[in-house]
């Protein structure tokens, strides 16, 4: 049997949204994607609701590393921790220059635009965040602009979550990821 072993890296920081990360992280494992959870000092994180979140590991410890996916949960001020994050900006344009996979959700999509990976796409964030960073959003639940799928919040988490299995592994494992939820 032929298996393709995907992998991907959530980046979390302080202040991240809980609902967000921990939905990317199960569902993209329930599909059999290797996730690794990274914080940017591989410390536990507090997100912005109290709950707190152990990573794997450090961003440092996994910038050489090849993922097919990177995936941000969005949250204030873990979406503004992780734009400060140079070692992360730079991870994102690089993954954008290989045409992986690269989503963020929520207030995530800012760290996207000041990477410079939206030029000439369509996103979309939670209501008013891209909008304050100079790019017009496009209001859906979530928005796929080739290689590159941004989501509102909290409550499109799934369907993000889902969108990126979709591309990652398939029409079939999204189905089958979803199916199991009793959607």
């Amino acid at each position: 049997m032929n298996t393709v072993s995907w992998r991907a890296l959530v980046p979390i920081a302080e202040g991240s949204e809980e609902l967000e990360a921990v939905t990317i992280i199960d569902l993209l494992r329930r599909a059999g994607i290797e996730v690794t959870v990274a914080s940017l000092d591989g410390k536990a994180v507090t997100c912005s609701r109290g709950t707190r979140l152990l990573p794997d590991t450090s961003l440092e410890s996994v910038l050489r590393n090849d993922f097919d996916l990177i995936a941000l949960p969005g949250g204030l001020p873990g979406a503004d921790r992780l734009a400060s994050d140079e070692r992360l900006l730079a991870k994102i344009r690089q993954m954008d220059s290989q045409q992986r996979l690269v989503g963020a959700i929520c207030a995530a999509p800012k760290v996207l635009k000041k990477a410079g990976v939206l030029e000439s796409r369509n996103a979309t964030s939670f209501p008013g965040v891209l909008e304050a960073e100079g790019h017009e959003e496009s209001g859906e639940a979530w928005t796929r602009d080739g290689h590159i799928i941004t989501s509102r919040g909290p409550g499109t988490a799934m369907d993000f979550a889902l969108a990126l299995i979709g591309v990652l592994c398939g029409a079939d494992k999204r189905s089958e990821i979803e199916d199991s939820l009793q959607r």
